[in-house]
């Protein structure tokens, strides 16, 4: 027992005298892109302090401050912290579909943690986690806060709303368990009262089911859930308490109903129509699509004991999403990065980049809708930009990501808020 304390007492003094020398940091790299012009910088230099980004500048014009620790990252290229605006860290794609509902909150927690670090680690410095149990991710982003565990930024909403037997509520236990899911809410005052109590145990976000979904047992994923009388009160209490709300939202009417409602992002967005687009154009509705997720899902969804109807409804909602989610590029809609890591494996979360970008965005776009674009969702003005002033979240990588998209998949360095948690080989 000795031996294992002691090797926790040296673990937590390394980090912490990581971060003390991270205090100040002279970071330099072949190049560096700035994500808003789609533009590159050779031979960038940044130097950093307590955890922001106080110049920007070349090798040449910016040399190192007295005291600063150098970090030489040669023949890679900089680039601004990803950012993931759908993710279920509490959940793993590779364990056993029905088995892993019976995880215990602890359980759960472990696995968020576990979750967190790989998602860290793929250069994912900020998330947004929509629907988790016992308020467990909500634990873990503040052991994060807390520099306890390492992960990335976390926004967590906490249990997802849902009317009685949606998606969202537990339909897979028999009727005599009266098992209900903690997010289940009808009518507007019950919404209202659920999203207070969600922000009372610590949400930083909020989400509301408004459609059925692929994951969930005897819903359809086109079918509405909420009235649309519902979900304006939800975005209305949500927002009167300075917070952003999502939607879960695969049909039609569902999608419409959210945003004349107000709700700040729609997710999966699959069966969009013309009224839909010109809707979201007009409120500046954020989408967030999960474009990449069908393969692994009807590769390893039935070993892994995802039931037929699941699968089924991957199926039927797979290509239409991806459609939906060409034409909103098209229409040049508000779209931000959103993977709905745990239904594909966690830290695996880079390789939608590619999806997006065959369905219609072009490299730049892809990176924007994990930079900045959700950046202004989350409505953090200091995010998402290698920038002065800005929160020093940067990664680097080997390659050039307009050329090749690909090469986000493999991040070779990651610093979220000044300290170094990735370092290259």
């Amino acid at each position: 027992m000795h031996t294992v304390f002691k090797s926790l007492f040296f673990g937590l003094a390394t980090i912490m005298a990581s971060q003390a020398s991270a205090d100040l940091t002279y970071l330099t790299a072949a190049k560096a892109l700035d994500v808003a012009s789609g533009t590159f910088t050779e031979q960038p230099a940044l130097i950093i302090e307590a955890g922001r980004i106080t110049h920007v500048g070349t090798a040449k014009s910016l040399p190192a401050p007295a005291g600063a620790t150098s970090i030489h990252l040669e023949g890679l290229t900089l680039l601004p912290g990803l950012m993931d605006m759908h993710v279920h860290l509490t959940s793993d794609a590779e364990d056993n579909f029905l088995a892993s509902m019976n995880y215990s909150i602890p359980r759960q927690t472990v696995k968020a943690v576990k979750n967190a670090h790989k998602t860290l680690m793929a250069g994912f410095t900020s998330v947004r986690d929509l629907g988790d149990s016992g308020y467990a991710v909500i634990a873990v982003r503040d052991g994060i806060r807390a520099g306890e565990i390492e992960g990335p930024r976390v926004w967590s909403a906490g249990h997802s709303l849902s009317v009685t037997g949606g998606h969202c509520d537990d339909n897979f236990s028999a009727p005599e368990m009266k098992s209900v899911a903690a997010g289940v809410a009808d009518g507007p005052w019950a919404v209202k009262a659920k999203v207070r109590e969600n922000i009372k145990y610590g949400a930083n976000t909020l989400k509301i089911c408004a459609t059925g979904g692929v994951f969930s047992k005897g819903t359809q994923v086109g079918i509405q859930q909420y009235t649309e009388e519902e979900l304006r009160a939800a975005a209305e209490e949500a927002h009167q308490q300075g917070m952003i709300i999502a939607a879960h939202a695969h049909g039609t009417s569902g999608i419409k109903a959210a945003i004349r409602a107000g709700i700040d992002s729609i997710e999966h967005c699959s069966f969009l129509d013309d009224e839909a687009i010109k809707l979201a154009k007009k409120a500046g509705t954020f989408l967030s699509c999960d474009i990449y997720n069908t393969e692994y899902t009807l590769a390893f969804g039935e070993q892994n004991g995802v039931p037929e109807e699941n699968i089924n409804k991957e199926k039927q909602v797979s290509a239409a999403q991806r459609e939906s989610f060409r034409r909103a590029v098209k229409a040049g809609l508000n779209m931000v990065f959103g993977s709905d890591a745990a239904i594909y494996p966690h830290g695996d979360n880079g390789k939608q980049f590619h999806t997006m970008v065959t369905f219609g965005m072009s490299p730049l776009q892809a990176l924007q809708a994990a930079t900045i674009n959700s950046a202004a969702l989350l409505k953090q003005a200091d995010l998402g930009q290698l920038k002065e002033g800005f929160h020093a979240d940067i990664i680097a990588v080997n390659g050039d990501p307009l050329k090749d998209i690909r090469v986000l998949e493999n991040v070779a360095f990651v610093m979220k808020a000044g300290v170094v948690y990735k370092r290259v080989e």
